[in-house]
Formats: structure tokens, C-alpha cells, sequence
């Protein structure tokens, strides 16, 4: 046994700048946590079309569980089987992390007050029929089943007639089963931060070229958080001077139309801020180009974790003091379709920039609870505001019930309206449709 763990130790500390194929990469995450078994926490979150496991390597002070208080952070690499850097550059990112606690303060304080959740690929069958790299296109974009993973989820605008993949119900059932707070999925074939929404309405400002979520200044934060710290995304015209991004960033409706995306289902379903990472001009290049790439993305990779800190957190209970789940916590005036709740353990985040908000508490059935709250910066100090919620009129005997989001366009009644309708039309239709969710 003594040998076998010398050897799965050598094996983690012997990563390349190389692409690593299936088996490969499974051996070297299973290297990883047995060198840090204490630090990491190696599943499967199920299995391809062509069965291949889908890997996620957790790390934290608590990486088997969550701990109440501790944000859940992910990164999700290699959707499309042929953009194959992001899929290196968290195997480095993992590397780096696991060396690097107990030796670099920030990454000590990172992991001990955030559990982060690390997918390398999440379309295997993709990169291994990738048989001819290209900086453009090939088959391996698809999962075994020819299908665009990041068309596959259910959309908020649009019924999605596309069949859910083994891959997309392993990530849906994923999310479902974390409280996963703020996520970045990695892509390439560009360099630029893209962020919600990818689809949209007159609503939202399609009208406009622009979708504009209740968070857009915070999706605008993140996505220049990653683009100013990376070496050179933020000039945002590295790929081609006749596409420009200004700042290195873009509204995804405003890049191009897309139905059926990942970070959208993130935000108004999962609860959980996710922004795309285009992080190079060619979809596959030279592997010895690799360590390049993760020079210039590494300081951004931290940076943009520590983003998980942003806001405010707590817990709703009732008056023995027991968590109350299913209780809407949202900041006033930032109202989502698909209402924010909290957990199993009465737990909310809401990722909000520095500044005074209204807190809004509502158990229903009973009269809602508003706090003010002054939000500072406090992503340094690797903790959210705290502020939690006490229902004195409620006892453990009385629990809301569990209301899902449907799955249906959640903006679909709004496409009728005009961007000629004021402003207060949208708010009563959005509430109208927010009270449906409700009950």
C-alpha cells in the first residue's frame, strides 16, 4: 500500500505542460487526493454517452461536505471536446492549489473559507475523438451523440426541444445538489469574459442587442475581475482587430444569440453566478504552448475565486432557532423569475457589489422581513457580509413547502410586451409571474 501511494504521489507531482487523454487525467486526480486526503475530495458526477466517468476533484478544509457558512465555488473545463486549454489549465490550477496551502497565505485562506469544486472536462468522449487537433473546429466539439452540450440546457426564454444528454442531467443534477454560489466554465476559440444573459426578450433589451439580468453590475464586475487580471484579455482585441471587446468583455446576447446555454441555467435556476471564459484564439493549439497559457490565466483564476466572498450571507430560522429551507431571501429591487431560496440548512449568498441594499426575508405564509444592510468589499477578507433572519411566528412545525422552478420559458409571457411599455408594466408582470412561482 506504501508503494502505491509513493507511486500515485510521484504521479501528481510530475504534471506536464501536455494534453493528458482519459486515462491519463483520471490517473492524476486520483494521484492529487492521495497525496492531500485531507485537502481533496476526487468523484464522479456520472458518465458519458460513452461512459467515461465525468471527474470533479473538491477542495477545501471540508471537501467531503458542506459546511454552513462556506460558499461553494466550480470551474468546468473542455464542454466542447476540441477548446482543450482549459482542460490543462486546471489540472494546473489544482497543482498549484494543493502546493500551495499551508505555504501561500492567500491560498490558505482561500481554501479554509471556500470549498472549490473542479471539473477538467466535461465532454471526455469530445476530446479523445479529437483526433486531428485545429485551431477551428472539429467533430470533437460534440458529445457521442452529436450534440452541442452548451445548447442543452433548459432555457428561460425558449422551449428547448433539444433531448437532455447524460453529460448536461449529470451538471443539472450537480448543480441541484450543491449550493453553488458563483462558477465559470471555460471555453476557446476567442479571448473574452462573456456573461448572462447568452439569450433574451424585448424584456431583458434584446431590442437593444443587449440581455440585461437583475445583476448586471455584478456580472460586469466578475467578467472585468478575470479580464483585468489576465495577461492580455482585457486589450480585447487579441484574436482579431475586427472583433473587438472593450475592457475584454461582453454581454453574451450582445456576442451572439444563444439558446440553451449553461451559465444562463446557472443563474436563474442554480442560483449561481456563472460567466464563460473564452481563454484562446485557437481551440486546440500546440501543447507546448500550454505553459504560456497558464501563466497568463493563473493570477485571474484566483482572483475571480475570491469573487465568491462578494456580498451578503446568512440564515433564515424559525424562533427554536432550527433553518428554515425554501425561504426567498432577494435584495430589493433585484427580483429573478425563478426566486432565490435558501437551503437544506437556511442558508442564502447573494453576491451583491459594496454599497447599501435592502434585504427582503420571506417565509410564505407569514409577513416578510427587510434589513438594511451596508455591503463593504470583503472578497480580502474571504467572507460575505453576515446577516441572518430570525421568524419569531414561525416553529419548527411549519416549513414551506418545496416549490421548483419549472422548467418552461420562465420569460415567455413577457415576450408580448413592447420595449415601448414603461418600466412599472414590466415590474407587475414580473411579479405577476414571480407570484405564479410562488404557490
Amino acid at each position: 500500500a506504501g508503494i502505491l501511494i509513493l507511486c500515485l504521489v510521484s504521479a501528481a507531482a510530475a504534471l506536464e505542460f501536455r494534453y493528458h487523454h482519459a486515462k491519463e487525467l483520471e490517473e492524476y486526480l486520483r494521484g492529487v487526493h492521495a497525496a492531500y486526503p485531507s485537502l481533496t475530495h476526487l468523484h464522479s458526477i456520472g458518465r458519458s454517452v460513452e461512459g467515461r466517468d465525468l471527474w470533479v476533484l473538491v477542495l477545501g478544509r471540508f471537501p467531503t461536505h458542506h459546511k454552513i457558512g462556506i460558499p461553494e465555488f466550480k470551474y468546468v473545463a473542455n464542454m466542447h471536446g476540441d477548446e482543450t486549454v482549459g482542460r490543462e489549465i486546471l489540472l494546473h490550477l489544482i497543482d498549484f492549489l494543493v502546493t500551495s496551502y499551508g505555504r501561500d497565505p492567500v491560498v490558505t485562506r482561500l481554501l479554509n473559507n471556500t470549498r472549490v469544486h473542479i471539473m477538467p472536462t466535461m465532454n471526455p468522449d469530445g476530446f479523445e475523438a479529437t483526433k486531428v487537433p485545429d485551431c477551428y473546429y472539429t467533430q470533437g466539439r460534440y458529445n457521442r451523440n452529436g450534440k452541442d452540450l452548451n445548447r442543452n440546457f433548459p432555457d428561460a426564454f425558449e422551449n428547448n426541444s433539444a433531448s437532455i444528454q447524460p453529460e448536461t442531467q449529470a451538471v443539472m443534477d450537480w448543480i441541484k445538489n450543491e449550493t453553488f454560489v458563483l462558477s465559470a466554465n471555460l471555453h476557446g476559440g476567442a479571448l473574452v469574459a462573456s456573461y448572462t444573459f447568452d439569450n433574451g426578450n424585448p424584456v431583458t433589451g434584446s431590442l437593444k442587442g443587449y440581455s440585461k439580468s437583475p445583476d448586471d453590475d455584478v456580472f460586469i464586475h466578475l467578467a472585468k475581475t478575470y479580464s483585468s487580471n489576465h495577461a492580455s484579455m482585457y486589450k480585447g482585441t487579441e484574436c482579431d482587430s475586427r472583433q473587438t471587446f472593450p475592457g475584454g468583455i461582453t454581454n453574451g446576447y450582445s456576442w451572439y444569440q444563444l439558446e440553451g446555454g449553461m451559465q444562463d441555467y446557472n443563474y436563474v435556476w442554480g442560483q449561481c453566478f456563472e460567466i464563460t471564459l473564452e481563454l484562446s484564439c485557437c481551440k486546440y493549439p500546440p501543447a507546448d504552448q500550454l505553459e504560456k497559457f497558464w501563466r497568463d490565466n493563473k493570477v485571474a483564476l484566483i482572483e475571480y475565486m475570491k469573487q465568491v466572498h462578494l456580498g451578503v450571507k446568512g440564515q433564515v430560522t424559525d424562533k427554536n432557532g432550527n433553518p428554515i429551507p425554501n425561504a426567498i431571501v432577494e435584495a430589493k429591487g433585484r427580483p429573478h423569475v425563478c426566486p432565490y431560496r435558501t437551503n437544506e440548512q437556511g442558508e442564502y449568498f447573494l453576491l451583491l457589489l459594496p454599497g447599501t441594499y435592502v434585504i427582503n426575508a420571506t417565509v410564505p405564509g407569514f409577513k416578510s422581513m427587510l434589513k438594511t444592510v451596508e455591503i463593504p468589499d470583503n472578497t480580502g477578507n474571504f467572507s460575505a457580509l453576515k446577516q441572518d433572519f430570525s421568524f419569531p411566528e414561525v416553529s419548527d412545525q411549519i416549513r414551506s413547502r418545496v416549490a421548483s422552478c419549472p422548467k418552461t420559458p420562465l420569460y415567455q409571457e413577457l415576450t408580448r410586451a413592447s420595449a415601448a411599455v414603461k418600466p412599472t408594466i414590466h415590474i407587475l408582470v414580473l411579479m405577476a409571474i414571480m407570484l405564479v412561482t410562488f404557490k
